[in-house]
């Protein structure tokens, strides 16, 4: 069977999605190739762009390397390469430094800033449709504050101060609320009075937000003018010059900062493509199935795609959500054409079962279904697992685990949901005392366990709460029994007082799963020897702070086996909550975890996950 070639162009949202999505139905099939092209090694996290131009997060928070996302899947080549044409007739894709054949082609090359043309935006506004203007706009704010900071005109310095978006869609009003937070940090940094620093938010329509029904739009208004947002509706910008913008039939605006989010239109190299595009935004126009009009074998997904269901008064909206059912509605028209199957294929029907918009980090709106408004905590929660989704939809729990990681635990100025408090990115020095201890109390404790009479490696059975290894009720067990019973209840030791079992017997359900692995005394004395192992290694671990985290973890699952097995006090249960703070990273500052961590990280990731590179390039095909 002749090799069957699947060309995908663009590694946006729509083209990892439906990459995966492929590579795991042919990932049994060595005839099926598939080659993904975009210009970038790695993969932007667009909705996350307003994060990182307000240094809420770090700029790898929004990349994703393509190796990482695809190392596994031998089917998937990588090239890294700017696409400039198709050539429909010879099924060829050409880019700045080669071809590719195909056999079945999947354009989602995304979109670009739409400035419809407004004088000044490209040579003195900023745009937020890339990771590089998203760096661009980071570093002029930074810059903008400082020198608005020093300037001692007042004029010049209220308009250095100003920071004004353009466009009150979901791009432009996520980013005011990020501005709304970041303002406090620039004050800070630069010795200023927060409410100097103006924020402004312009429409040329009458009301903002409009994607969302008015009432959660309100609710967004509101709270953005309730920290200090100038919003102007029914305001058209005309033209940007350096230091102010002009408006229609209204007063110029002093400012130095112009972020323009009003538009998106399609990637302008779809035009070189001889493929029809409509008239508003350039997007290739696609039937119900997604496949290009006029052209064999070629589908359409993601932000440079136009189709407009029968019932709606627009197309499908350049969202996360379209660039995802666009590219399922491909995927089986693609795997349909490969394994030449009669399935019928399902028109693509747009299903978008939430709209959120965040305002900042802790404030949120949302409209569910169409039926239910959500606002708040809640709201910004449903924006992570939206997020959270994505991640578990392309097979990638690497990006999830790092997602969490940024977005709650590597945070600064108490920039998340939890305002703040789940943050570790504070001195964790002030643990690793509390870590020398809990693994030396571990140690000494299993010293008594491989010495003397009490050793726990003689065939003389410690485990006396496992009734049914016992031949008979010994004296010492009733005795031990009644004074279980006797225990007083309490968190700390209390002099001349016998301390209470957190359980007396085991519970019927978990006894009968210890039967299971425990059904008589060879395996008794077995799983002595092997648990007193396991607790010197995890006491060692803890002590020398080598997989501090891992063995923190093992100490509170042992330490909830003990307290099931009818063998732990309610005084010791301190020992949980002394391992959770031990999780946050005691180890990596001052620890073998310092050395070890980084190198299985350097190691066992290119093991993994292959040598990750700044440009990746397939075997061309000419």
């Amino acid at each position: 069977m002749a090799k069957k070639n699947i060309v995908v162009v663009g590694a946006g949202f729509a083209g990892v999605y439906a990459t995966k999505k492929l590579a795991k139905h042919f990932k049994k099939n060595a005839d099926v190739e598939i080659t993904l092209i975009d210009r970038h090694s790695y993969f932007t996290y667009m909705t996350e762009l307003h994060e990182v131009a307000t240094e809420r997060v770090e700029p790898e928070h929004i990349q994703y390397d393509l190796q990482r996302l695809f190392s596994r899947r031998k089917n998937v080549r990588l090239v890294t390469d700017t696409v400039t044409g198709v050539d429909k007739d010879k099924q060829t894709v050409t880019t700045e430094h080669g071809s590719y054949q195909y056999d079945q082609l999947l354009i989602s090359l995304g979109g670009e800033s739409n400035d419809f043309g407004t004088p000044g935006v490209k040579e003195h506004g900023y745009e937020l449709w890339s990771f590089e203007q998203a760096m661009s706009l980071r570093a002029h704010l930074a810059d903008i504050i400082r020198r608005g900071a020093a300037e001692l005109d007042p004029a010049k310095r209220k308009a250095m101060l100003t920071l004004t978006v353009c466009g009150s869609g979901f791009t432009g009003s996520e980013l005011v609320g990020e501005l709304i937070e970041y303002r406090d940090v620039l004050a800070k940094d630069n010795k200023l009075d927060p409410s100097e620093i103006t924020i402004q938010l312009v429409e040329a329509a009458p009301t903002i937000i409009n994607m969302l029904n008015r009432t959660q739009a309100g609710k967004a208004a509101k709270y953005m003018t309730k920290h200090g947002v100038d919003i102007m509706t029914n305001s058209m910008i005309t033209e940007v010059f350096e230091d102010h913008v002009t408006l229609k039939d209204k007063e110029p605006i002093p400012t130095y900062t112009l972020i323009w989010t009003a538009g998106v239109r399609a990637n302008s190299v779809v035009k070189n493509f001889g493929m029809e595009t409509n008239p508003r935004g350039g997007r290739l126009i696609a039937n119900e199935f997604m496949e290009a009009k006029d052209a064999k074998n070629v589908f359409l997904a993601g932000d440079s795609t136009s189709y407009q269901e029968p019932d709606q008064p627009r197309p499908v909206p350049q969202i996360v959500q379209g660039a995802e059912e666009t590219a399922a509605t491909a995927v089986q028209g693609i795997i349909k054409n490969i394994d030449h199957t009669d399935k019928e294929i399902k028109p693509f029907h747009g299903a978008y079962q939430a709209s959120v918009d965040s305002i900042g980090s802790k404030y949120a709106v949302a409209q569910v279904l169409d039926n239910w408004n959500v606002s708040g905590f809640i709201a910004v929660l449903l924006k992570h697992a939206i997020n959270w989704l994505y991640y578990v939809q392309i097979f990638s729990g690497y990006y999830l685990f790092q997602y969490f990681m940024h977005e709650f635990f590597r945070t600064r100025n108490r920039r998340n949901v939890f305002r703040g408090w789940t943050s570790r990115m504070g001195n964790v020095l002030w643990s690793v005392p509390l870590r020398f201890f809990y693994g030396a109390m571990w140690l000494w404790d299993c010293w008594t366990k491989v010495q003397g009479k009490e050793s726990w490696f003689v065939d003389k059975l410690r485990l006396t709460s496992f009734s049914w290894l016992q031949v008979s009720a010994t004296s010492g067990a009733s005795e031990s029994t009644t004074k279980a019973a006797k225990g007083i209840f309490s968190l700390s030791y209390m002099y001349g007082k016998d301390p209470l079992l957190v359980f007396d017997k085991m519970p019927a359900w978990f006894e009968s799963v210890t039967k299971v692995f425990i059904p008589n005394m060879q395996m008794a004395f077995f799983f002595q020897k092997l648990m007193t192992c396991v607790e010197i290694a995890v006491a060692l671990c803890i002590f020398f702070g080598l997989f501090t985290w891992l063995a923190n973890a093992i100490t509170i699952g042992l330490v909830v086996v003990f307290c099931l097995s009818g063998m732990f006090y309610w005084v010791n249960l301190w020992m949980i909550f002394a391992a959770l703070a031990l999780m946050n990273g005691s180890g990596r500052t001052f620890g073998l975890d310092y050395w070890v961590v980084p190198w299985m990280q350097k190691h066992l990731g290119h093991w993994w996950y292959g040598n990750v590179s700044s440009h990746y390039d397939a075997v061309k095909t000419r």
